[in-house]
C-alpha cells in the first residue's frame, strides 16, 4: 500500500493540467470569432454518386491493307493520330508503284487482246461477205438459166435438154455456196471466240487490278477522328503505325470510331450497386470539355460483379455501366476521361450544414455550435456527405453557428 506522501506530486501534477484545461478553454472562450463557421440552414438535400468512367465509341470501322494484296506494301502517307477527317477524305496512302506496273502490263495485254479479236472478226465478216457475193451470183445464174430453160418449146429438143442440165448445175451451186457461207460463218465465230476468251480475261486482270490499285488509297467511310493502331496491333506499349512501315495483307492500320455512337464506360463498386437503375439521369462532365455539361442516362449495368485486380487488397467487386448521351458535342473524342453524377436519394426539406462542419469522435459524428461565447460539442444524426454538405436529422436547427475547424485545434 503507498503512503500518502506519494499521491501528492500526481496530485499537482492534476491540478496544474485541470488549471491549464481550464485557462485553455477560457481563451477559445473568449475567442469565438478565431473560428471560420457557417449556418445551418433548412433545404433540400440529395445524394449523389460520383463515379469516374472513360469515352468509348460502340462502333467503331477498321481501316486495313485489303486481304487480296498479294505481299506486304509500304505505307506513304497516314493521317495524323487523332485528327478530324471527313467522309471520302484520304486517310492511309499504299505504295502503289508495283500495280500501277503491273496495270500498264495489263492494258497492253487488253490492247493487244482487242485488236487480234478486231482483226479476226474484220477478216471473218470479209470471207462471209466473199461468200455472200459468190451465193447472190450464184442464185442469178439459175434465175437466167431457169428462164431459158422455160423457153424450150420454141427450141430444139436438145437445146432444151441442155438448158435442164444447166439448171440444175445452178441449183446445185447455190445450195454450195449457202453451204459455203454458213461454214465460213460459223468458222469465224469460232475464230473470233477463240480470240474473245484471251481479250475477256485480260479486261478482267485490268479491273482487277484496278480495283486492287483503288484499294492502296484508304478513305473515311464515315467522319470521324483517326486512331492509329500500335505496330504491331497485338502490343498495346508498340509505337503506331507511321510512313515507311511496311503491312502485310489482311492488317488493320487504325480505326475510325462513329461519333454517333459515343458512350461513358464506368464501373459502380457492389456497395453502391442497389442505388441506381437503368434510365435514371446522369449529369457527364468530360474533363476535355470543361466549358459544357453533359445530360445522359444509364443504359445498362453488368448482370455479374468484376473483380478489380488492378485495385489494392482487398480487391473490390465492380459492375461495369454504361452511360449514353443525349447530347454531343465535335470535340468529344473516345478514351476521354468523364466525370459522372448520378442522384440517387432526395430529401425535399432538412437541416443542412457544410460537411467539414461534422466531424467524428469517438465514433460518433459531432457538431461544434456556438452556445454563447463557447463551442459545445453537439452530437449529431447525420447523412453521409454529399456534395459538400451532409442532411442533420437530429442535434441542429437552422439558424445554429457551427465551427468549420475543432476548437481544440485552434491553437495546432
Amino acid at each position: 500500500m503507498m503512503r500518502a506522501g506519494t499521491y501528492r506530486p500526481w496530485i499537482g501534477a492534476a491540478v496544474i493540467a485541470v488549471t491549464v484545461a481550464g485557462l485553455t478553454a477560457a481563451k477559445y472562450a473568449r475567442r469565438p470569432d478565431q473560428l471560420p463557421t457557417a449556418r445551418a440552414r433548412w433545404g433540400p438535400f440529395t445524394e449523389y454518386l460520383d463515379l469516374r468512367g472513360s469515352i468509348i465509341a460502340l462502333r467503331s470501322i477498321a481501316l486495313k491493307l485489303p486481304p487480296e494484296a498479294e505481299e506486304q506494301v509500304r505505307i506513304v502517307t497516314l493521317a495524323p493520330n487523332g485528327s478530324a477527317v471527313k467522309q471520302g477524305e484520304v486517310v492511309v496512302q499504299f505504295d502503289a508503284s508495283r500495280l500501277e506496273q503491273s496495270l500498264h502490263k495489263d492494258e497492253v495485254t487488253l490492247k493487244q487482246a482487242e485488236a487480234t479479236v478486231g482483226q479476226t472478226r474484220a477478216q471473218t465478216e470479209q470471207t462471209v461477205e466473199k461468200d455472200k457475193t459468190a451465193l447472190l451470183k450464184a442464185r442469178f445464174t439459175l434465175e437466167q438459166d431457169k428462164l431459158k430453160a422455160a423457153q424450150q418449146e420454141i427450141l430444139s429438143k436438145i437445146e432444151g435438154e441442155e438448158d435442164q442440165l444447166k439448171v440444175a448445175d445452178d441449183t446445185q451451186a447455190v445450195v454450195q455456196a449457202e453451204q459455203q457461207v454458213h461454214s465460213d460463218q460459223a468458222d469465224g465465230k469460232a475464230k473470233i471466240d477463240g480470240k474473245v476468251a484471251p481479250r475477256d480475261k485480260a479486261a478482267a486482270d485490268v479491273r482487277r487490278t484496278q480495283a486492287e490499285l483503288a484499294a492502296l488509297t484508304v478513305k473515311a467511310p464515315i467522319s470521324g477522328v483517326i486512331s492509329i493502331l500500335p505496330n504491331p496491333p497485338w502490343n498495346d506499349n508498340a509505337p503506331p503505325y507511321r510512313p515507311g512501315d511496311q503491312v502485310g495483307p489482311g492488317s488493320k492500320i487504325a480505326e475510325l470510331p462513329d461519333l454517333s455512337t459515343l458512350e461513358v464506360d464506368a464501373r459502380v463498386d457492389e456497395v453502391d450497386r442497389g442505388k441506381i437503375a437503368t434510365g435514371e439521369p446522369v449529369t457527364v462532365r468530360v474533363d476535355a470539355v470543361p466549358d459544357r455539361v453533359f445530360k445522359g442516362f444509364i443504359a445498362s449495368i453488368s448482370t455479374l460483379a468484376r473483380i478489380d485486380f488492378s485495385a489494392g487488397w482487398p480487391w473490390p467487386r465492380n459492375f461495369d455501366t454504361r452511360v449514353r448521351l443525349r447530347d454531343s458535342d465535335p470535340r468529344l473524342r473516345p478514351g476521354m476521361s468523364a466525370g459522372l453524377r448520378i442522384a440517387v436519394h432526395t430529401i425535399p426539406g432538412s437541416v443542412l450544414i457544410p460537411a467539414r462542419a461534422a466531424f467524428q469522435e469517438n465514433g460518433e459524428t459531432v457538431a461544434y455550435v456556438l452556445k454563447g461565447s463557447e463551442f459545445i460539442a453537439q452530437p449529431l444524426q447525420a447523412s453521409l456527405p454529399s456534395d459538400g454538405q451532409v442532411a442533420v436529422f437530429s442535434g441542429l436547427e437552422p439558424g445554429d453557428r457551427v465551427a468549420l475547424r475543432q476548437p481544440h485545434r485552434l491553437a495546432q
